[in-house]
């Protein structure tokens, strides 16, 4: 564990992306402890089934659908080397110290014979035994016996805490070569199915229809499964053979005796021995520990002697100073008694090293979980601390379970009952701390933190029902380990874990009042609930998730939480506004901005992007846009439409480009008809849909930069005479001049020269689109008009046009006559104020 020997290539760092940073000096007691600058967050991607997950320790992960180009292949199989050495990394560590002697097995042979028997027809079994049977070691003779049974071997798994999906991927994992995937169902299936291998599964915990599931999935393969009598038995379909494992007989439970200790049992051993295996019913595991009663007996014995003879060693005595026997020539030290014989872990931990003693407390604080050698030293603060784990292994107090060890059957019941349990708080909360800095260590990778979950996991559990808010400037131990320990597991694809760190840290944090991180708790839950197709699950938590952000307007967060919850609406097929909380603004079509960049949030009502339109019964998407408008779906300013899928978007402004077209069309048609100079005429029956002049988001009236401007400098917005092909001029100055009553368009012989509002480069206003924003005010002071609406029968009456003067005509009616002209006025809008169309029928 060198924390100097720091890998670019882990977490997703590519060379040269930092800087080296200095090396502090380095304690030659202590090498692997050096203090160093804080570490930048560590991002890994990886890919789910058909997402693209980016576990983000800092704003919370990303999940996003995967590309095409980035979706791994089908995975192939691991070469034999590949897998001897997982086959190797599944076992446990052999534990430092003198080599400890190999104890046979023995009375075994029928129920070996029996097992490979069923194996060789490729029929699975299942060994049930009690705790400290001896189940462990019989399968592992029994695997070496099938290993060239199988095209893919033998393949060990770890069924403690592990369910059938958990199961399902460890056997992935173990035959094919997957790194940083995690296949879909249907793709996890097919490849299981075409796995051909004995499994052997310790320490399982399913059964019932879970191991008919997973039998289900692998019928190529071939289980030995070993579990104790309270584990659900298979079913009668699922054709597993049952074979039980009991005690040692009593010459057996002798034998093993023998061989513990190394020597020939005297005859009150032997007496001893016998009274023992009456109470423990034969376990081979009593008879291991007892064995090691009597090596201490032994060395006790052989250090009171050299005491007596050299006055010396006494310090040296593996004897607890709090308990010294009593030690006298004439005095033979006692065979123990037979209650402690029984329950032999308080009398085996008294004469242990003081190491190997503080260890059994930290194990015991943790619920039975012993740490890593690795980690002993700095738990136990004794550099030397890693021997004490062989010391435990040698007297039967813990027990391989996988690659680590716990303490051994009926060993942690017996160790709070002797009062190892004091100080249990203050132990697991200097292990949690520990685990929390190992976990955000750089050169520790997700691989070695899942190695470790069993550990994190229990100091986490001790740590979470006592967690209260903390001083400030202070973080709370438990959320801290939550924290950087849940992106670890979510890395090294030991998605149980993940799930069960996440619910923890969400709980301490709600105990600590720590809102920040619980919103980051419930925004991983989601995402984890997302991966595994849970979409109601996934929607409650990351709709909590961004309530709480939005609390500490956390703007970041927030983002990330919108993409993941708008990806929740697309797979779940939401209309927007259905399912999908009314201040979140994400829907399952929403482009949502990058997370690096922050941006403000939209009003919950959102802010329309350009004037609704109305759409035409024939046009299905514009009917969609109109009927999205009026659920009141958010939307983001100049973000355009929410809520629809970007297919719909691409079809709706199109829709709405060719109504735009069509109306402008209709417009100049019925302009192009009859007399040029009424104004009747030149009213369409359709308003174009622009949103303004100079604004070209429709495409439908974009204005020309080329016209000419008035002798007064203000333009109008009249059109000019018609050219050849139909079409009308406008001029870019959208300001409106005082109004006008229609009239015809006079000729250039009958108009005044004084008279600017005549000029031909100035053709009269008729213009139908709504007013538009302008920073100058109206030129007059008369109260603007509405639009009258133009007769919708018959041919417009045309009317001879006033003889013009230099004063301003009146205002024209707005009464609505049968007969008369359509009369068209200019409104002008307020400055900064968004533009509405006109009500033109």
């Amino acid at each position: 564990m060198d924390p100097n020997n720091r890998g670019p290539e882990e977490y997703g760092q590519e060379d040269g992306a930092t800087a080296p940073r200095p090396r502090p000096p380095r304690d030659p007691l202590t090498p692997d402890f050096g203090q160093h600058a804080p570490a930048l967050a560590r991002t890994v991607q990886l890919v789910s089934g058909d997402f693209l997950l980016t576990v983000n320790p800092v704003d919370g992960s990303e999940i996003e659908p995967c590309p095409p180009g980035e979706r791994p292949t089908r995975p192939a199989k691991l070469s034999p080397a590949a897998r001897a050495e997982a086959d190797r990394a599944a076992r446990p560590q052999t534990p430092p110290g003198p080599p400890q002697p190999e104890l046979p097995l023995l009375a075994r042979q029928d129920e070996r014979e029996e097992l490979v028997r069923f194996l060789a027809r490729g029929r699975s079994v299942r060994l049930t035994g009690a705790a400290g049977s001896g189940r462990t070691s019989l399968l592992d003779v029994v695997a070496e016996d099938c290993s060239d049974l199988a095209p893919d071997g033998v393949v060990r798994l770890n069924g403690y805490r592990r369910t059938v999906d958990d199961l399902l991927h460890d056997l992935l994992y173990a035959v094919y070569d997957a790194p940083l995937h995690r296949p879909e169902r249907d793709e996890l299936l097919a490849c299981v199915r075409e796995i051909g291998a004995v499994v052997v599964l310790d320490d399982a915990e399913i059964g019932g229809a879970a191991l008919d599931e997973l039998l289900d999935a692998t019928p190529e393969c071939a289980f030995l499964i070993a579990a104790t009598p309270d584990v659900p038995a298979p079913t009668a379909e699922s054709g597993v053979e049952e074979v039980l494992l009991g005690g040692l007989d009593r010459a057996a439970g002798l034998d093993l005796l023998e061989r513990a200790v190394g020597r020939a049992l005297t005859e009150d051993e032997a007496n001893w021995a016998g009274d023992l295996w009456f109470e423990s019913e034969g376990l081979p595991l009593r008879f291991v520990q007892a064995g090691a009663l009597l090596r201490q007996r032994d060395q006790l014995r052989a250090g009171v002697g050299a005491v007596d003879e050299y006055g010396v060693f006494e310090d040296s005595l593996p004897v607890d100073p709090d308990e010294p026997f009593d030690v006298d020539d004439s005095v033979e030290i006692p065979l123990p008694a037979l209650g402690e014989a029984a329950a032999p872990a308080p009398l085996l931990a008294s004469r242990l090293s003081t190491s190997a003693r503080a260890t059994l407390r930290i194990a015991v604080a943790l619920g039975g979980e012993v740490p890593d050698q690795a980690h002993l030293p700095a738990l136990v603060d004794d550099t030397h601390a890693d021997a004490a784990l062989g010391e435990l292994v040698a007297c039967g107090l813990v027990s391989p379970v996988g690659a680590t060890y716990r303490l051994a059957a009926g060993v942690r019941t017996q160790l709070v009952a002797a009062g190892y349990a004091e100080g249990a708080d203050e132990h697991a909360l200097a292990a949690a701390k520990h685990y929390a800095w190992w976990a955000a260590h750089p050169s520790v990778t997700p691989e070695r933190v899942c190695a470790q979950a069993d550990a994190l996991l229990a100091a986490l559990t001790a740590l979470v029902p006592d967690t209260t808010p903390p001083a400030e400037d202070e973080e709370s131990p438990a959320v801290l380990l939550a924290r950087t320990a849940a992106p670890a597991f979510a890395a090294g694809l030991h998605w149980s874990a993940w799930e069960r760190a996440l619910r923890s840290g969400a709980e301490a944090a709600r105990l600590a009042g720590d809102v920040g991180e619980q919103a980051y708790f419930h925004h991983e839950l989601g995402v984890l609930a997302l991966c595994g197709g849970q979409y109601d699950r996934a929607r409650a938590e990351l709709e909590s998730s961004i309530g709480l952000r939005g609390a500490l307007a956390d703007k970041r967060g927030t983002v990330a939480g919108r993409r993941a919850l708008a990806l929740v609406a697309d797979r779940t097929g939401d209309t927007p506004g259905v399912g999908i909380p009314a201040g979140s603004g994400a829907t399952a079509a929403e482009e949502v901005p990058d997370a690096r960049h922050e941006e403000s949030q939209s009003p919950p009502g959102g802010v329309p992007a350009f004037p609704p339109l109305r759409p035409a019964p024939s046009d299905p998407d514009l009917v969609s846009i109109h009927r999205t408008s009026a659920m009141g779906a958010p939307s983001k300013a100049g973000g355009g439409l929410k809520g629809l899928a970007k297919r719909n978007l691409v079809a709706a402004g199109a829709g709405a480009l060719l109504a735009a077209v069509l109306g402008t069309v209709v417009t100049l048609g019925a302009t192009s008809d009859g007399e040029a100079g009424a104004p009747s005429d030149q009213v369409g029956v359709n308003p174009s849909a622009s949103q303004g002049i100079g604004d070209d988001s429709l495409g439908a009236d974009k204005a020309d930069e080329g016209e000419d401007k008035g002798d007064t400098g203000t333009a109008t917005s009249r059109p000019t005479d018609p050219g050849p092909d139909g079409t009308l001029g406008t001029s870019d100055d959208p300001t409106p001049t005082e109004t006008a009553g229609p009239s015809s368009r006079p000729s250039d012989s009958e108009r005044p020269d004084d008279d600017p509002s005549d000029d031909p480069t100035k053709p009269p206003s008729t213009s139908t689109r709504p007013p538009t924003q302008t920073t100058k005010p109206p030129t007059t002071t008369k109260p603007p008009t509405e639009t009258t609406k133009p007769p919708t029968t018959g041919t417009p009456t045309e009317t001879e046009s006033p003889t013009p003067t230099d004063t301003a005509p009146e205002p024209p009616d707005t009464s609505d006559t049968a007969s008369g002209p359509a009369e068209i006025s200019t409104t002008a809008s307020a400055p900064d104020s968004p533009s509405t169309p006109a009500d033109v029928i």
